[in-house]
């Protein structure tokens, strides 16, 4: 089986502090990622440790939607969340670099995340992980560089 953890990196020619507010606004994760079409933080939630917010996600054939609780919330350096608390962790880290923010997206499929796919798929459990894998591996890249075009027209726009 593959690794159950990947990321990729791209940078920004912004402010590590401008990409987290940027990154960190769920409300626009539609924007770019090729999975999740909406996300809304619960009443009072925002960027902060401890808020949960829904996420909307759609494949062909799929409509789902998750929770997710935030689990760092450091401007300018990261933002991330676990999705169901405990089940699988996306990431977003800065970090200053010559030219901009590298901005690096990580995704990991926690024990729990696995232990409840081999609860709920049984046989199946191996394929639906790899499928989940396969999505995270193809669409960081694609999150990445959709996040790069907004970062940039923003500061070219605020410029």
């Amino acid at each position: 089986m593959e690794s159950l953890r990947h990321a990729d990196s791209v940078v920004v020619r912004t402010s590590p502090e401008a990409l987290y507010d940027l990154v960190s606004d769920v409300t626009r994760t539609g924007e770019w990622s090729p999975v999740c079409r909406a996300c809304w933080w619960d009443e009072g939630g925002g960027p902060r440790v401890g808020a949960w917010f829904t996420g909307r996600n759609e494949v062909p054939g799929r409509t789902w939607e998750t929770r997710s609780q935030v689990v760092a919330a450091d401007r300018g350096r990261e933002f991330a969340w676990s999705v169901g608390g405990s089940l699988v962790r996306w990431s977003f880290t800065l970090e200053p670099v010559e030219g901009g923010t590298r901005l690096t997206e990580s995704w990991e499929f926690l024990p729990a995340g696995q232990e409840l796919f081999a609860e709920r798929y049984g046989d199946d459990a191996a394929a639906q992980v790899e499928d989940r894998t396969r999505a995270a591996r193809e669409g960081i890249p694609t999150t990445l560089a959709a996040i790069a075009r907004i970062a940039t027209a923003q500061d070219d726009e605020a410029g």
